[in-house]
């Protein structure tokens, strides 16, 4: 006998900025603000991208940041991003947390994203990091100049999921500690 997935979920943000659960894909439908966690491994100006996996519930197939995901309900943000790092593609780096942005983007097949994201950097050695990638979270991952992941992003937006092209419109050089 299989086992019965159970739903997802993850903290949702009340109007009086308090958290409540809310099963993450009825998140995605109605568009309710919720928390996230984005990751960005950098070798100096090499970031390390992840192409998500074709069967995923939204972008399958768009390249994205190293990673992101949500917290589970009463997961702290740190431990979520060190979490999914490690499950998607099978890397432990110390994590340095920056700020938290909203922002909100229809990603298809009638879901929203509405996160309240805390973002995370981590520095590696591209010559010694070896990604594992889980298959069934990241089809395929590369290292990209920030200039020329500007440049393909011109040529082919569509190719980036919607929140990377947000993120490099309000931190141009994915330099999170400056007021966008």
């Amino acid at each position: 006998m299989g086992m019965i997935e159970r739903p997802i979920v993850i903290p949702a943000v009340a109007a009086d900025g308090s958290l409540y659960p809310i099963e993450k894909m009825h998140a995605h439908i109605t568009g309710q603000l919720h928390l996230a966690v984005s990751v960005f491994v950098f070798d100096g100006d090499m970031l390390l991208l992840q192409r998500r996996a074709q069967g995923k519930y939204h972008c399958g197939g768009q390249w994205a940041n190293t990673c992101c995901s949500h917290p589970h309900w009463q997961e702290p943000v740190d431990a979520c991003a060190a979490r999914r790092l490690n499950e998607e593609l099978g890397i432990s780096l110390p994590l340095r947390r920056h700020q938290t942005v909203d922002y909100q983007a229809d990603v298809g097949g009638g879901l929203r994203e509405h996160e309240r994201v805390t973002l995370f950097s981590a520095s590696a050695d591209r010559t010694r990091l070896v990604p594992v990638p889980d298959p069934s979270e990241v089809e395929a991952t590369r290292w990209i100049r920030l200039a020329d992941l500007r440049r393909e992003m011109l040529r082919a937006p569509q190719s980036f999921t919607p929140w990377l092209r947000i993120y490099m419109d309000l931190f141009p050089d994915l330099s999170f500690d400056r007021a966008a």
